[in-house]
């Protein structure tokens, strides 16, 4: 059984596919660039880019019942690594107690020019 989950407070999708879906005991969080879901516009700052990633995360979590908690897996897409330590700062602000495994990979380009994209994976019932 699959359920797709959908947040107000949470950009909508640019593609084909949807916010998160609930699977399995998992819910999978689409990549999430850093588009305030109220006027759809982007910070330039890494650090503000990173927060915006993972505020809409959290939204998306929130709407599934979830919290950062439940978080068992993050993949951080960057266009710089030379930011991987900005990004760590605001990241270790979000995932200060519980600590999911991580991947982060420099990539040449991101949807709409954005220098961050983070997709999770969480836990569902635990």
């Amino acid at each position: 059984y699959m359920q797709t989950i959908k947040s107000n407070n949470a950009p909508e999708a640019v593609g084909p596919y949807s916010q998160a879906v609930k699977a399995g005991g998992f819910l999978f969080i689409s990549g999430q660039i850093p588009l305030n879901p109220k006027t759809m516009s982007m910070p330039q700052d890494i650090k503000e880019q990173t927060k915006q990633c993972l505020t809409n995360i959290e939204a998306i979590l929130k709407e599934a019942g979830l919290n950062l908690k439940d978080v068992v897996n993050c993949r951080i897409y960057t266009t710089k690594m030379g930011d991987f330590n900005l990004i760590n700062e605001v990241y270790g602000t979000f995932f200060n107690s519980c600590k999911p495994s991580r991947v982060c990979v420099e990539v040449s380009a991101l949807p709409k020019g954005a220098l961050i994209e983070i997709e999770a994976t969480a836990i569902c019932g635990q």
